[in-house]
C-alpha cells in the first residue's frame, strides 16, 4: 500500500473492527472505497499521502455498517415517501395528532397509510386507536392503518373507496368485522392468512414513477442515518420480478445506490410457484451483479402450502397437506441450478416438515454448500436446530417477537417466549445466524431497536421476554447484525467487519453503542455514514460532509413533514387540539390513570396497576369503544 492510494483518513475514534486481530483501533485509512488499514492515528497518518482527506471523529464510537439480513427496502421503497411512521411514537395522543395533520394534507385521492413498524405496548396509553378516534381526525381523507399481521383499521372514507360495503363477501383466510346491521365498521381481521389486509392495501393510489425513484433514495437515506449500509431484500407480496425492479435498477445504473442490495426472488403465484422459480433461473444466475445490488437466490416465499403465518393473536395454521410435493419441486429445481434459497417458517411444526422435504432432496440432489436458511424460527426446536445444522443451513432471526411479544406471552406463556427464538442456542450451536427486522410492514426498520431486543430482551413496550441465558452480549449482537448477515449473501469476506480487504462501509454512532446504559441503545443514530469509502449521510458536528438528496416529493408526503423513524415527543403534533375530542366516547383517552389501556396489556399487568384479571378471556374485560 502506497501512501499515494490512500484516500481518506478516519482518526481519533473509537473504531470497533469486529476484527480479532486488530479489535479497536483509533483510526481506520481507506483506498479506493475498500479499507486500506486500521491502527493507531500515528500509524494511519504515517500512510497517508499529502492530497488524503483527513476526518477527526472527535472521539466517536465507530462500527462496521450495519446489515438487515431480512427486510423490503425495494417494495417499501416505492411506497416509503407515501406512509406516515409511527415507528417510534411514545403516545397514541401524537400519533392520532399526527395523523390529524397528514389527512389535511393529503389531497384527495391519495390516503393516509399506517403501514408496521408500531405496536400498541410503544404508546403510553397502551392500546389501540379506536375506529371512532380515526374517523374524527379523518373524516374525508381515507386511512388505512396496519396493524401488525393481524389487523387493519379503515376510516369510513376508506371503506368507500375500497368498495367495502354490506354485501362484501369475507374472503378466505380473512374477516371483515361488521356492526349488528351487517355493515363492516372498518376492521379488516386475518384469520390467520394476512392477504385481506394486503389485497386492499395495494388498492390505494400509487406514486407516479418519479416519485418512486425519490421515495427509494429518501427510504434508503433514513436507513443510511440509522447506521445501515447493505441489507438482503426478501421480496414481499405484490413484488413481481423483474417488472417491479425497474426503480431500483435505475438508481443502480444512474450511480445513487446508497445501501448495498443482495436480493431474493419471491414467488407471487399460488399453484405455479414452479414456473415462476423456472422461469427466473433462465434469467438471472445466482451471485450476478455486483457490489451494490445482486441477486440472492429465492425465497421468502418458495410455494404458498409452506407459508405459516406469524399473527400470534391467532392459532398456529397447520401446512396444507400437499406442502411436501410442491416445496420438493421447488428446493429440488434450485439445488439443480445451484441457486441459495431462505424459507419463511415461524413454527418449529413447519420448520420440521420442510427439513423432511430438504433432507429428502439432498439424498438424491446433494446440497453440496448451496447456501440456505431459514427465516424467523420463533419456535423452532433444538431438534429441528440440529437438523439445519447437520445440513449446513442457518437462520434469520427479526424482533418480531419485540413488537408481538405480549401477544405471544398471551398465546404460549411466558416460560415458551423464554427461548422464542433461541438465539443463544442458535450460536452455541454454530449454526449461521444474521440479524434483521422483517421490515416495513411488522417490526420498524430501525436497527438499533432491534440490538436493544437482542441485547435486553425486552418488547418496544418494556415487557422483558428472555433471561440471561438467551439475551446477548453487545459485541455478539453487533456480529449478527453484520458479519452474520453479510454470510447470508456469501458476502462475509468483503463486508461486515473493518479489515483490509473488505469493504469501506461504517457507522459513526451518536451514542457510544458499547457503553451507552441499555436504554439509550434504541435511541441510538448515526451520525456520519460512510458506504464504499463515500460519505452518503452526516449530521450535527458532521453535517458539513452531508451529501444532501434532491426534497421528498410529492409534496405532501408525510416523510417531507415527520420524517421517518420519531424519537420521542412530536412537538409538531402535541399542540395540534385533542385529536379525540368529538369522537363520542366519555372516557379521557389522554391519561395514563385512566383506565383506558389496552386490554391485553392490562390483562397481563403491563399497564402498572398490577392488577391481572382473572378471566381466562383477556378480551372481555376493557373499555367497550376498544377497537377489538
Amino acid at each position: 500500500m502506497t501512501n499515494a492510494q490512500i484516500d481518506t483518513v478516519f482518526f481519533n475514534g473509537k473504531i470497533t473492527t469486529l476484527d480479532k486481530d486488530n479489535p479497536d483501533v483509533t483510526a481506520i485509512a481507506l483506498a479506493g472505497g475498500m479499507v486500506a488499514a486500521t491502527g493507531s492515528d500515528k500509524e494511519m497518518r504515517a500512510l497517508a499521502g499529502p492530497l488524503a482527506r483527513m476526518i477527526d471523529l472527535q472521539g466517536k464510537r465507530v462500527i462496521p455498517g450495519l446489515n438487515d439480513s431480512h427486510t423490503h427496502l425495494i417494495r417499501g421503497g416505492l411506497n416509503y415517501n407515501m406512509e406516515l411512521r409511527w415507528d417510534g411514537v411514545a403516545s397514541l395522543s401524537d400519533a392520532l395528532a399526527m395523523l390529524k395533520i397528514q389527512a389535511d394534507r393529503t389531497p384527495a385521492p391519495q390516503w393516509v397509510r399506517v403501514v408496521g413498524g408500531w405496536s400498541e405496548f410503544q404508546f403510553r396509553e397502551r392500546r389501540m386507536p379506536t375506529l371512532a378516534e380515526i374517523n374524527a381526525v379523518s373524516p374525508d381523507t381515507p386511512v388505512f392503518i396496519l396493524h401488525l399481521y393481524d389487523s387493519a383499521l379503515l376510516n369510513g372514507a376508506a371503506l368507500r373507496a375500497v368498495g367495502l360495503t354490506k354485501d362484501s363477501q369475507d374472503p378466505p383466510g380473512g374477516k371483515i368485522q361488521r356492526d349488528a346491521n351487517g355493515n363492516p365498521t372498518g376492521m379488516l381481521i386475518a384469520e390467520p392468512n394476512a392477504m385481506i389486509l394486503y389485497s386492499t392495501l395495494a388498492k390505494g393510489p400509487t406514486l407516479p414513477l418519479s416519485d418512486q425513484i425519490n421515495s427509494t433514495r429518501h427510504f434508503m437515506r433514513e436507513l443510511n442515518r440509522l447506521g445501515i449500509t447493505s441489507v438482503i431484500d426478501a421480496g414481499g407480496g405484490f413484488q413481481n420480478y423483474p417488472d417491479d425492479y425497474n426503480v431500483i435498477n435505475k438508481l443502480h445504473n444512474d450511480g445513487h445506490m446508497t445501501v448495498r442490495i443482495a436480493y431474493n426472488l419471491f414467488t407471487q403465484n399460488k399453484g405455479v410457484e414452479l414456473a415462476d422459480f423456472q422461469r427466473w433461473s433462465g434469467m438471472v444466475k445466482p451471485y450476478s451483479g455486483d457490489g451494490f445490488l445482486r441477486h440472492n437466490g429465492a425465497g421468502e416465499m418458495l410455494v404458498f402450502s409452506a407459508a405459516d403465518f406469524e399473527d400470534f393473536l391467532q392459532p398456529r395454521p397447520d401446512m396444507a397437506a400437499n406442502m411436501e410435493k410442491e416445496l420438493g419441486a421447488v428446493v429440488r429445481h434450485l439445488i439443480e441450478q445451484r441457486w441459495p434459497f431462505r424459507l419463511h417458517a415461524t413454527y418449529d411444526e413447519t420448520i420440521s416438515r420442510a427439513l423432511d422435504v430438504f433432507e429428502q432432496v439432498n439424498a438424491d440432489t446433494p446440497f453440496n454448500g448451496v447456501r440456505w436458511f431459514f427465516d424467523h424460527a420463533e419456535t423452532v426446536s433444538d431438534k429441528s436446530l440440529e437438523r439445519i445444522k447437520k445440513l449446513n443451513g442457518g437462520v434469520a432471526v427479526q424482533h418480531r417477537m419485540a413488537f408481538q411479544g405480549e401477544y405471544f406471552v398471551d398465546r404460549y406463556g411466558a416460560e415458551a417466549a423464554k427461548h422464542s427464538p433461541p438465539i443463544r442456542k442458535m450460536l452455541d450451536m454454530g449454526v449461521p445466524v444474521g440479524g434483521g427486522t422483517d421490515a416495513t410492514r411488522v417490526a420498524s426498520f430501525n436497527p438499533f431497536v432491534s440490538l436493544y431486543w437482542l441485547i435486553t430482551g425486552k418488547t418496544v413496550g418494556g415487557l422483558s421476554l428472555y433471561g440471561d441465558e438467551n439475551r446477548l452480549d453487545r459485541e455478539e449482537a453487533l456480529r449478527l447484525w453484520t458479519l452474520g448477515s453479510a454470510y447470508k449473501s456469501n458476502e462475509e469476506t468483503v463486508k461486515g467487519a473493518l479489515v483490509p480487504g473488505m469493504y469501506a462501509d461504517l457507522a459513526v454512532l451518536s451514542h457510544d453503542f458499547m457503553t451507552v446504559p441499555d436504554e439509550a441503545i434504541k435511541d441510538t443514530v448515526s451520525i456520519m455514514t460512510v458506504v464504499g469509502g463515500k460519505i452518503v449521510y452526516a449530521a450535527d458536528e458532521f453535517k458539513s460532509f452531508d451529501a444532501p438528496l434532491p426534497p421528498v416529493s410529492p409534496d405532501w408526503s408525510p416523510v417531507r413533514h415527520f420524517g421517518g423513524y420519531q424519537s420521542g415527543a412530536l412537538e409538531g403534533a402535541v399542540k395540534v387540539a385533542s385529536a379525540c375530542a368529538v369522537h363520542g366516547c366519555g372516557h379521557s383517552h389522554h391519561h395514563h390513570a385512566s383506565g383506558h389501556d389496552g386490554i391485553l396489556s392490562r390483562w397481563l399487568g403491563l399497564d402498572g396497576s398490577g392488577n391481572k384479571p382473572s378471566f381466562e378471556n383477556p378480551w372481555a374485560i376493557g373499555c367497550g369503544c376498544f377497537a377489538y
